[in-house]
């Protein structure tokens, strides 16, 4: 599933890993080989705030580790147990729980080994082909977007009928909820302790990702007209508010979109 549009511009401070910690324990970031580069050892330099305004890879570390860190503590709160999700780093194609993915796909979460795929590739995409502005928001809004899924899957709304297609079936229904959990992570970014707080501009940047990911717009840019019987993620209004919903309000309960209007 073609993630929200789903690091910083950026001021981040990958604060976890400056005091001797090491990435894993909050949120595992793994390459499988397929890049030019091995995983195992360039994501163990990604040790700085620095690295992280340097280095996209490094950006998705600390992304990750704000992401599964608020989810962490969001569980804990309501006395449940969060279970942390690999995110997968890849070029090219990668093998997964569902099946062989390519670039083409776009970044995804797959159920059936609950892990999150990103080709970092398609940050670039979401300025060259899908029309966004980017900037390092618009990767952590794409990562706490297929983080979003994840929550779903944990809950027991990501198999809710997903592949209902059109304007206000489950499908988009479901999309926009990752969407709003990825506002919500937003909202509470800083207090995770590896994001200073965030600028109205690096929000703006999820809001323009967001738009530029909606089914509208896409099937406009691509196909030269709109027909929202087909769509799978919601139209660019929709993608928008819906993360400015959990934005706002730093509410998952905020985020029901299975019921009413969308």
């Amino acid at each position: 599933m073609l993630g929200g549009g789903g690091g910083i511009g950026i001021i981040l401070a990958i604060i976890y890993l400056l005091a001797g910690g090491n990435p894993a324990d909050l949120g595992t970031v793994v390459d499988p080989g397929t890049g030019p580069q091995s995983g195992a050892s360039t994501l163990q330099q990604c040790s700085t705030g620095s690295d992280a305004n340097q280095r996209e890879d490094c950006r998705i570390v600390a992304y990750v580790n704000s992401v599964q860190k608020f989810w962490t503590d969001e569980f804990s709160q309501s006395g449940q147990r969060y279970q942390p999700a690999k995110t997968v780093l890849f070029t090219g194609q990668v093998s997964t729980g569902c099946g062989v993915a390519t670039t083409e796909v776009g970044p995804f979460y797959c159920p059936q080994d609950e892990q999150v795929y990103l080709d970092l590739g398609f940050f670039g995409d979401l300025q060259t082909k899908f029309g966004a502005r980017g900037g390092s928001l618009a990767e952590g809004y794409v990562v706490a977007h297929e983080y979003g899924h994840h929550i779903q899957d944990l809950t027991g709304q990501l198999s809710s009928g997903s592949d209902q297609q059109g304007a206000s079936g489950q499908s988009v229904r479901t999309e926009l909820q990752a969407d709003c959990y990825s506002g919500v992570w937003a909202n509470h970014a800083a207090q995770t302790g590896f994001l200073q707080p965030l600028t109205t501009d690096q929000i703006g940047q999820a809001l323009d990702a967001a738009a530029a990911v909606g089914d509208d717009r896409i099937q406009k840019e691509f196909q030269g007209r709109v027909n929202p019987e087909t769509w799978t993620h919601g139209s660019s209004a929709q993608r928008q508010h819906w993360f400015s919903v959990g934005y706002q309000t730093g509410n998952p309960g905020a985020c029901d979109t299975f019921h009413g209007a969308i």
